[in-house]
């Protein structure tokens, strides 16, 4: 790598970008490049790290591979990704895999929640997924900005039973709401009737996805 020559194509991008400040950013850009474009410095990189520039990431839902004869009904989609990869020897340069989620949902293409613990069926279960851990790393998208509607949680909320009765947002609907941006049309907030009456909770995404309170 020819460091003063990256050097001067990056100095007026960053000028535009970050005016006074392009000197400093410029310095800690090359520092960071230069540490990583030395072999050596790659070497140094933790045995503990969790990726690093030279994985390779399958980036997948857990139904994009189905059998197709006689062996469908026996076999589940994530076990027929297991033997996919194996079968055509992808094994050997992909070693992480980060399965979209796989929980049972209700809507959003698995992204609303109802069971955090439980596999979908319909993909498998977690014996397929300890087969996937033993030949890779694993990966999962773990939806905890929202939960379904239908999930345990929010029926023991509308029972009104403790602790759940905070683990969602309350909203009273005369709040001025107008300054919240989102990529959605659907209500901001949704009336649900509980046991202690009507309420109205915050759901960003859509009304089946019921955002918890962190708070």
């Amino acid at each position: 790598m020819n460091v003063q020559s990256l050097r001067k194509r990056l100095a007026p991008r960053l000028q535009l970008l970050y005016g006074e400040r392009a000197d400093e950013c410029l310095d800690k850009m090359m520092s960071r490049i230069e540490a990583v474009a030395l072999d050596d410095a790659r070497e140094t990189l933790a045995d503990d790290a969790i990726w690093n520039q030279r994985d390779v990431v399958l980036i997948t839902y857990g139904d994009q591979v189905r059998f197709d004869d006689e062996t469908a009904e026996a076999k589940s989609p994530l076990a027929a990704l297991a033997e996919f990869l194996s079968d055509f020897g992808l094994d050997d340069s992909i070693n992480i895999i980060h399965l979209l989620p796989c929980f049972p949902y209700s809507s959003d293409d698995g992204f609303s929640v109802i069971d955090y613990r439980q596999i979908d069926p319909n993909l498998g279960d977690w014996s397929d997924i300890d087969r996937l851990g033993r030949s890779y790393n694993l990966m999962f998208d773990l939806v905890l900005n929202h939960i379904s509607r239908r999930s345990r949680w929010f029926k023991e909320y509308l029972a009104g039973r403790e602790p759940y009765t905070r683990f969602f947002i309350e909203v009273d609907p005369r709040t001025d709401t107008s300054q919240v941006v989102r990529p959605r049309s659907l209500s901001l907030l949704t009336e649900v009737e509980t046991a202690a009456g009507r309420r109205h909770v915050w759901t960003t995404f859509s009304d089946d996805q019921i955002d918890l309170n962190f708070a």
